[in-house]
Formats: C-alpha cells, structure tokens, sequence
C-alpha cells in the first residue's frame, strides 16, 4: 500500500517561513509527478505546486508563485514546499498527491 506522510506544518507569523515534508513509501516514487495541494474548511483542494518525475520541471499556482519552492529528493522519497513570506490566506489544510494517492494533511495556520 502506498503512503504519503505530509510534516512539517504549524502555527507561523504572517512574513514567516515553513518546510513540508512529504515522505513516500512502498511505491516507485521516482516515477511519479509529485503535487502539493491545500485546502480551507468548504472550499475545493487547491492545487499549489507539482514537480516532474525526475525533477527537471516544476510548476506553482499563481498564489504560491514567487514564494513557494518545491523540490524532491528521489533517493530519500521524499518532497518538499518550502514556503516564504507567508500571508494569512495561506493559512489551510496542505496535503501531498501522487496521482490517486493522497497523504492525511498537514496544518498551516498563518497568524497576524
């Protein structure tokens, strides 16, 4: 069975800065697309950035553009969003995909 273990989130000051975390396992990792989604309470999953496979292309919504850097390391399985000057609307759930494989979340609140 495949799994997905988000960490890394927390309660941070609005300008701050957190790392997730997202380690996989028992899957081929290095053949996927890894995706960073997030989530506020009654609101759709949003897509905020996706990495290719082997690393070489990376893509972010336009929210995270500028501020958010995602990157992998595929010996180690795992993926990361390094997250800059955060604002208050960043606060949400943030969960890490591999096509239909989803991770539990972890929390990002954004304080003022």
């Amino acid at each position: 069975q495949v799994q997905l273990v988000e960490s890394g989130g927390g309660l941070v000051q609005s300008g701050g800065s957190l790392r997730l975390s997202c380690a996989a396992s028992r899957f081929t990792f290095i053949h996927y697309d890894m995706r960073w989604y997030r989530q506020v309470p009654g609101k759709a999953r949003e897509l905020v950035a996706s990495i290719a496979s082997n690393g070489d292309a990376t893509n972010y919504a336009a929210t995270a553009k500028g501020r958010f850097t995602i990157s992998r390391d595929n010996a180690n399985y795992t993926v990361y969003l390094q997250m800059n000057s955060l604002k208050l609307e960043d606060t949400a759930m943030y969960y890490c995909n591999a096509d239909q494989f989803w991770g539990q979340g972890t929390q990002v609140t954004v304080s003022a």
